[in-house]
């Protein structure tokens, strides 16, 4: 593909950095005009997107370098935090493990109410990893298994191999969560709904775009990613059912 998208003498703009930064462009201006609508401070959205992104890109490095990587961790700790390569080697999943905690943390610090904030950043979660899967394809990164399918590529950074294109599956089932959560989000049963929907979809999906994706750690016939998205989808499933039992109807805050 095309992990080096520009390049001008020694600086190089790498895709999947580039995407990176349009999702968070994208976000920001969606998030604020949200804010802005419910009748909250719109200030900080670009305060929270910063330190989602930045914690996210951590954890997910962090993550990758236990799963992957562990002999380099113990040999050289600073490896979590390397650029080299643009940014290659990450796994999504450690930035729920890091990023879900300290989103709640900041919340609660600022003041904001938790579960209408969660509603309004999960559709553009969403919307912001299908961007950056973009990113992923032109990377070469997260790329399928060998198949015959007329649907298949090449991936030269790879291999000379047709394989799917499961970052392109991913970006575009990730497109079809934002606008249904997007819509769904006026009309949610209880505040949090949308933000509980977003991973419950995000797990479903993720298990199934599995099955083509190519994976290094495997766990008799599962994934490590179908077995961390069950686990996902079991705890935004009971997580729904005690919100849905114990919440009142969201209101406006404009």
């Amino acid at each position: 593909m095309h992990p080096v998208l520009l390049e001008f003498g020694n600086i190089k703009i790498y895709s999947w950095g580039f995407m990176l930064a349009i999702a968070v462009i994208v976000a920001a201006i969606g998030l604020t005009k949200m804010f802005k609508r419910e009748g909250y401070d719109a200030d900080s959205v670009l305060d929270m997107v910063i330190i989602l992104v930045l914690a996210g890109i951590l954890g997910s490095r962090l993550l990758y370098i236990i799963a992957y990587q562990w002999q380099e961790l113990l040999t050289d700790p600073a490896a979590v935090l390397s650029l080299k390569n643009g940014l290659s080697g990450l796994v999504w999943y450690g930035a729920v493990l890091v990023d879900v905690p300290l989103f709640i943390w900041y919340l609660r610090r600022k003041g904001y109410p938790l579960w209408n904030v969660l509603d309004m950043f999960a559709p553009f979660v969403a919307l912001g990893y299908a961007i950056v899967r973009i990113g992923c394809f032109l990377n070469g990164c997260c790329y399928g298994k060998i198949t015959g399918s007329s649907c298949g590529v090449v991936f030269p950074y790879v291999d000379s191999l047709v394989r799917y294109p499961t970052q392109l599956f991913s970006s575009l089932i990730n497109f079809v969560l934002f606008i249904i959560l997007f819509w769904y989000y006026p009309r949610r049963r209880y505040n949090g709904e949308v933000f509980v929907f977003y991973f419950m979809g995000y797990s479903f999906y993720r298990f199934v775009v599995e099955f083509w994706r190519e994976s290094q750690i495997n766990f008799g016939p599962f994934t490590m990613g179908q077995i961390i998205s069950i686990g996902i989808f079991l705890l935004a499933l009971l997580l729904h059912s005690w919100k849905k039992k114990h919440s009142a109807a969201p209101k406006s805050q404009a």
